[in-house]
């Protein structure tokens, strides 16, 4: 089942039923103040990001499950007012990870470091939560092997300190931080036309950590719907949707049978 909607997201949450969600995945508005092609950013005031996002986490909160997990995603410029946003609401001990996005690629500034990662703030309900560890395990590399690889992951250092342990053969525990290359220009495969479109593999690697088989997913920032389209791949039911009957018509397109 796809479910997307041209709807405000307040207003569709409104209408859903309590503990009904397993995942909710959304990359959120960053709050940077730019136009963009395709939307108008928040601006960063803490006022007005609390104004909007109090009340559609608070309905999140209800509507997720409590094995769920929910994924925000942004970038440095409104991270610390969310994170506090998010505490409020979901409690400070249900905070599982702050991911940390790494890509490459785009223009650099003259006088500062390039930013050149996005935040992922991944909370959950309650300790029950979902979590596929062996369906998001990262291949193990030669620098890992020759560095320091986890004696809990059954890894081993070149040296021989941990010789009586061995890799485990579905690969390495993941980190906190992913490299995955954002979308490029030439990327005509997965592209569509819409700003900040993510790459399907990053969403991916949600969706399998945190969800199973005909679990509901919800995307209630759909944008590009990349989550949708995945969540079809991966056989997933979605819910979501935007405001922007471009995006909603994209999200349809992409996830047609």
């Amino acid at each position: 089942m796809i479910d997307i909607r041209l709807s405000d997201n307040l207003e569709l949450m409104t209408e859903m039923q309590d503990n009904t969600v397993d995942l909710i995945y959304c990359d959120i508005l960053y709050g940077t103040g730019r136009k963009f092609k395709d939307y108008q950013d928040l601006k960063p005031k803490r006022e007005i990001i609390e104004e909007h996002y109090m009340p559609r986490i608070k309905e999140m909160h209800r509507i997720l499950k409590d094995t769920g997990s929910i994924y925000l995603q942004m970038d440095t410029k409104i991270n610390h007012w969310m994170r506090c946003i998010m505490d409020d609401v979901f409690g400070y001990d249900n905070f599982l990870n702050e991911i940390i996005w790494c890509y490459s690629g785009g223009g650099v500034p003259k006088k500062d470091f390039a930013s050149k990662h996005d935040h992922i703030l991944r909370y959950s309900k309650t300790n029950k939560y979902i979590f596929n560890l062996d369906d998001v395990r990262d291949d193990y590399s030669d620098d890992v092997k020759n560095s320091n690889p986890s004696r809990y992951d059954k890894s081993y250092r070149k040296n021989g300190v941990y010789s009586g342990y061995k890799p485990n053969p579905l690969g390495k525990h993941p980190n906190d931080w992913w490299k995955i290359q954002q979308l490029m220009p030439s990327d005509k495969k997965e592209r569509v036309d819409y700003a900040t479109q993510k790459p399907k593999a990053l969403i991916e690697r949600i969706i399998k950590a945190s969800s199973n088989e005909g679990d509901l997913v919800a995307d209630f920032y759909g944008g590009s719907f990349t989550t949708a389209e995945v969540c079809k791949d991966l056989n997933r039911n979605f819910i979501g949707c935007d405001i922007s009957e471009k995006a909603v018509a994209i999200g349809l397109e992409r996830t047609k049978y």
